[in-house]
């Protein structure tokens, strides 16, 4: 998924407020018991949390800040040349 799209995809779900099960997965945490060995797998939300930070959802609720900062999300998928 292109990373501009993801951003967008990710605000617009963060401002619904229609109780529709998309939003409740964005904050639903899987594992209350042990981990298994190894790497924790990831989530769309660990990359927008590198950016924005744990509050992300609350940034998504203001649209000029959240397009404002998908430029450094978008930033940090371009390779340096």
């Amino acid at each position: 998924m292109d990373c501009k799209l993801k951003w967008q995809w990710a605000g617009h779900i963060a401002r619904r407020t229609d109780g529709r099960w998309s939003r409740k997965v964005l904050e639903w945490r899987p594992r209350t018991g042990k981990r298994s060995v190894g790497r924790p797998s990831t989530r769309c939300t660990d990359d927008l949390r590198k950016v924005v930070g744990r509050r992300w959802i609350e940034a998504a609720l203001n649209r000029s800040l959240w397009t404002s900062m998908g430029q450094a999300y978008g930033q940090q998928w371009t390779p340096n040349a």
